[in-house]
């Protein structure tokens, strides 16, 4: 064996392709590994910003609008961001049968088990979700923001927040960490986080392009600002929104906006 290993290094030595560079020494049969004092001397990966995602359960008429949480997810992933999922252990509002896009009678279901589907199983209870331990906080639309993390598909303007998805806004807010928020969340920023500015799209529907773009009206009426954008940073709150599905439009587009928010919260968290 002394002998086999003699010989692979002596072939190995004398061969341009292999021949070794400064720093680092042949394991056996001449495999490169770095010496000690380049070991030493080698920087660690900076860790990614830690970001908080919130669900509101799984289904766009009862929940997390499925492709913006995906797309949050991705893009998150290609930033370098270390996610941890979030949702509240209440129950629904109600459940929504998807083809016939009517409640289901009877049927009850809860907002943190159905967000473990999006979640692959990998979820947390919203109530142990602090600024403390994280970077930046995202919320997904669908309308389970509007439903089961606040009031605002029955109220309106006069909703009422799911009590952890207040304080989180509040604590991020305070603690000068940037929230992200898609479709219809930034509802709950503009009702939470006064003057805030935030955008769900246009004002105007626009022959159907934009159908509920009299959201828009009472995010004015709440006392936020609303911005006729695509997606808008509000540096001063350190508020980032996009309208993905407020707007009827190809997914691509709801993608590649999704991915601008995604992408500012990140440089907000400054990590």
């Amino acid at each position: 064996m002394a002998a086999l290993r003699a010989l692979a290094a002596s072939r190995l030595a004398v061969t341009p392709g292999f021949a070794p560079r400064p720093g680092l020494w042949l394991l056996p049969f001449g495999g490169p590994a770095p010496s000690s004092r380049a070991a030493l001397h080698a920087s660690a990966p900076r860790p990614g910003p830690r970001v908080a995602v919130v669900l509101s359960g799984c289904g766009v008429y009862d929940g997390t609008e499925l492709h913006e949480a995906s797309s949050i997810l991705v893009h998150l992933s290609r930033g370098g961001a270390e996610v941890q999922i979030f949702a509240p252990d209440v129950p629904q509002m109600h459940v929504i049968d998807h083809i016939k896009g009517q409640p289901s009678e009877g049927e009850t279901r809860n907002v943190l088990t159905e967000s473990a589907r999006i979640a692959r199983g990998k979820i947390t209870d919203l109530a142990k979700l602090t600024a403390v331990n994280h970077d930046a906080a995202i919320f997904p639309g669908g309308f389970g923001a509007a439903k089961n993390l606040s009031t605002f598909a029955v109220d309106g303007g006069t909703c009422k927040v799911n009590r952890d998805v207040e304080r989180v806004l509040k604590e991020f807010h305070q603690a000068r960490k940037p929230i992200g928020l898609c479709c219809i969340a930034p509802v709950l920023a503009a009702k939470v986080l006064r003057g805030v500015e935030v955008t769900v799209g246009h004002e105007q529907e626009e022959g159907g392009k934009w159908p509920h773009a009299g959201t828009a009206e009472v995010i004015k009426a709440l006392g936020a600002k609303h911005c006729v954008v695509d997606a808008h940073v509000d540096l001063k709150n350190k508020v980032v929104t996009t309208p993905a599905f407020m707007c009827d439009t190809a997914l691509h587009h709801i993608h590649d906006g999704i991915g601008t928010m995604v992408q500012k919260v990140l440089e907000l968290a400054g990590r």
